[in-house]
């Protein structure tokens, strides 16, 4: 899963014992000039960069003769050097010339390597180790490794001459980071290539290597026409967060003897999880949960219209919950796209008389925890009706629930219920039922931390892939029931 986000990747140390030049700190390096780490036009006083990498002068020296050979660098005196843009053309253009030398190097390698094929062998099962930990630095280096050792095994000085004519030893590093996303299907690609060398067939070796290097320039293509495209989107994306992260109430919004503490995270940038609390008419606070089914920009747009509809029919003085609720679920029908509903738990609370009245559309119930003498008593606030916009014509039913003194409401999204662990398994409903029994005395923020930790520990670094959504509220002393 590590695979999935490339910045999730990990970089090695870079320093041998003897503080010599180490394969990957030339990699990292490299590859940092080549992906941007550097803006093209500055000088950079080799000292400072040996000693930022923990290198020796004389080891930092010969890594910038390299870059000056792929065009990444000038030296300009006085021990430093001048970084320039990367080439993306003469990159690709460089490896469509070591497609074709080794194409010719996999043909003639093939008698030498008959039978005989360990050191590939160790080499793939080397990347294969590195791409499984997420390691670009181990990997780089082993893939270089690997066709070299064919291009050695080909017993042409010609060809080898031009390989380092052109700096290809290099290049192959340094365009490890541009193509990071698409290392588990580029690892496997050499599985082939060992299989026919060892068994002797050149020309299948040869245009499985041809194959794979023009693979390789396919990719690099297709990294440098989505780099600027991504980049617009990225800003785009940033400036829809910032809208959305208006949607939800300020941190310090405040619900008369309620403490109350929530927490949001979307899977990717902007998302379709929803809460909301309203200032009624006549003393009265509304407060909502909801979730949109599917993620990212549609699961957003239709929590935003919920959001709307929820707020237009909600802050209307004469209407029931049950007609409110019936209002939102003909806008968002009307509105939607029929593949996309949402789950919405709504409820209006009078802290006057500790009275709560909800509809839950399809939701997660909500639970309450009761704190007992020896033990708590949970009560869960179920779903009655079908989720927001599913259906046009849907009867909803609000349902009272009189709360007390220290009763806990917890609201979450299945982004909590449904976190995976690495074997597939769910944390689920009756895990957190488990928590929420030992939890009676703790502050809703405290809640929240134990929930979020108990979760993350219970993936195992499993990524998340819902949104995540808590709302934690605490009846606190000053609300009295009047028994009327």
């Amino acid at each position: 899963m590590i695979l999935e986000n490339q910045q999730r990747y990990k970089f090695a140390s870079m320093v041998g014992a003897d503080g010599q030049l180490n394969e990957l700190g030339r990699v990292r390096l490299a590859r940092e000039l080549y992906c941007g780490g550097y803006r093209p036009g500055r000088r950079v006083r080799l000292r400072e960069v040996a000693a930022k990498y923990g290198l020796e002068n004389a080891a930092v020296l010969k890594i910038f003769k390299e870059f000056q050979a792929v065009g990444l660098a000038t030296f300009s005196g006085n021990f430093s050097a001048v970084v320039h843009a990367p080439n993306s053309k003469e990159m690709q253009e460089a490896f469509e010339i070591r497609a074709a030398l080794e194409e010719i190097s996999g043909r003639t390698a093939a008698a030498a390597l008959k039978g005989n094929t360990e050191e590939l062998e160790t080499e793939l099962d080397e990347m294969r180790s590195a791409v499984s930990r997420g390691d670009l630095d181990a990997y780089a280096a082993h893939d270089a490794k690997f066709h070299k050792c064919i291009l050695k095994a080909s017993g042409n000085s010609v060809l080898q001459h031009v390989w380092d004519n052109l700096a290809l030893d290099v290049r192959i590093r340094i365009a490890i980071g541009k193509i990071a996303k698409d290392l588990p299907e580029v690892v496997e690609s050499h599985k082939p290539i060992v299989d026919a060398l060892k068994n002797g067939r050149g020309k299948e070796a040869s245009l499985l290597l041809r194959n794979h290097v023009e693979t390789l320039v396919e990719y690099l293509r297709k990294s440098d026409s989505d780099s600027n495209v991504h980049r617009a989107f990225r800003k785009d994306l940033e400036g829809a967060k910032n809208v959305q992260e208006a949607f939800f109430p300020p941190q310090s919004f405040s619900i008369p003897c309620l403490s109350t503490e929530t927490f949001y995270q979307p899977a990717r940038g902007i998302g379709g999880d929803y809460y909301d609390f309203l200032c009624l008419s006549g003393d009265r606070w509304g407060i909502a949960i909801g979730d949109v089914s599917g993620k990212g920009i549609g699961a957003a747009l239709l929590m935003a219209s919920l959001q709307a509809s929820l707020r237009a029919q909600a802050l209307h003085p004469h209407l029931e919950l049950e007609a409110i609720i019936g209002g939102v679920n003909h806008l968002v029908h009307e509105s939607s796209p029929t593949a996309l509903f949402a789950s919405l738990f709504y409820a209006e609370y009078e802290p006057a008389t500790r009275r709560l009245q909800y509809v839950n559309a399809g939701h997660n119930p909500p639970i309450i925890v009761r704190p007992g003498a020896q033990c708590c008593e949970l009560f869960q606030l179920r779903a009655q009706a079908v989720p927001i916009g599913m259906c046009a014509d849907v009867q909803f039913e609000a349902t009272p629930f009189q709360l007390a003194n220290d009763d806990i409401l917890v609201a979450y999204t299945d982004g909590i219920t449904e976190a995976a662990n690495p074997s597939g398994q769910l944390w689920g409903l009756e895990r957190l039922e488990s928590l929420l029994q030992s939890c009676s005395r703790m502050t809703p923020r405290e809640i929240v931390e134990r929930i979020l930790a108990e979760v993350s520990d219970f993936a195992n670094g499993e990524p998340q892939s819902d949104d995540v959504t808590l709302v934690i509220m605490k009846v606190q002393e000053g609300a009295v029931f009047d028994g009327t």
